[in-house]
């Protein structure tokens, strides 16, 4: 069994909202036991802040401290099963262990409206362990434009001299810059000016089908050139776009309509199960071609896995959770994968994207 790196798992929030112990098994994708039986060895565990936080005045940091403080208690009641790790070494360590192990986290936030415009905040999640930052998600910044269509007043076309600034600071702090969600000038710009190669941990190929989370094959080319990495994800809405009105139309019907939950989170979750049991199962096909794309564009060093686990809702068949990993694996073996290719999908290329980011530490 290789050794799995997820590049984007969102599994915390269930910590935080819904009270679940990630270090056992649980009702959502990601944990410890379903990660065993999958080969999990290290993770990246976002901290997600959706959009709407950054419509009140110190929301987003409360939320994103909250979803950290998650963490931390993970790491202190588990400590035998998951720690967290700041660097390289650790990295390796974890990826060559063996089951009864620690898996290796490292902590990431999805959004930088969790800075809320302030650099020392940025230094302040470096501080708690922090060493991945997604620049946007899909609402836009004051300093950096998302993916998503349709902007106000004083929305850059990508980054803007603050914007810079954060990319910046955030290679001095050894944090690798994350480009999912970004819009096209955003990814341009933060190509020029990041210290070491971005990685784009969550995003489909746009040439087999078009998302605005997607990237198109001139973003692939720049992305290897520039010796970065694409994560491809599980998400059924960004790998097909068939799939994708088979399952708005079901979000009209009675059955998802009917999902209540406590929690957003607990929604996300329960509709998405919804929509798993109402649909046909969703070929793992096409998480195949979208993986044979990338490597045919950027090459076997440029590809990885970025699940999106537990911040989506309907999964391929065989992907369901994280016990699935080898599934798509063995997938890609019979589409004549060599080895070589696949250890580096599984965890070498992530390993390595890390790695390069966090050997970067502030002088300051």
């Amino acid at each position: 069994m290789l050794p799995i790196f997820d590049a984007h798992c969102d599994a915390l929030q269930r910590a935080l909202d819904m009270g679940h112990d990630l270090s056992g098994e649980t009702h959502g994708h990601l944990d410890l036991a379903k990660g065993a039986r999958g080969g999990l060895r290290a993770a990246v565990l976002t901290a997600w802040v959706d959009g709407p936080y950054a419509d009140e005045v110190g929301a987003s940091k409360r939320r994103t401290n909250a979803l950290l403080d998650a963490a931390d208690d993970l790491f202190a009641a588990a400590p035998n099963k998951i720690v967290r790790v700041t660097d390289g070494d650790a990295l390796d360590a974890a990826l060559a262990g063996g089951a009864d192990d620690p898996v290796a986290c490292v902590l990431a936030i999805e959004g930088g409206h969790a800075i809320e415009d302030d650099l020392g905040q940025l230094e302040h999640y470096a501080s708690r362990g922090v060493r991945v930052m997604t620049l946007t998600w899909n609402n836009h910044l004051s300093w950096a434009r998302s993916c998503r269509d349709g902007a106000g007043a004083g929305v850059p076309e990508g980054l803007n001299a603050f914007g810079r600034e954060v990319v910046k600071r955030m290679g001095e702090l050894g944090m690798l810059v994350d480009l999912s969600h970004a819009g096209e000038r955003t990814f341009y710009d933060a190509l020029e000016c990041a210290a070491a190669p971005p990685m784009v941990s969550h995003s489909g190929c746009s040439a087999i089908a078009a998302h605005p989370r997607n990237i198109d094959d001139d973003q692939l080319r720049a992305l290897r050139d520039c010796g970065g990495v694409l994560g491809i994800p599980f998400a059924t809405a960004f790998l097909s776009e068939d799939e994708r009105e088979a399952e708005r139309a079901f979000r009209e019907t009675d059955a998802y309509r009917a999902v209540t939950a406590d929690s957003a989170t607990e929604r996300l979750l329960l509709q998405g199960d919804a929509i798993q049991k109402g649909l046909p199962p969703f070929p793992i096909e096409h998480v195949v071609r979208h993986t044979l794309h990338a490597l045919e564009i950027c090459g076997p060093e440029h590809v990885a896995i970025g699940s999106d686990f537990d911040g989506i809702d309907r999964r391929p068949a065989g992907l369901e959770d994280a016990s699935g990993y080898q599934t798509l694996l063995r997938a890609l073996a019979d589409r004549g994968v060599d080895d070589e290719t696949l250890a580096a999908i599984a965890h070498g290329n992530a390993r390595r994207a890390l790695g390069a980011a966090m050997t970067v530490t502030s002088q300051g």
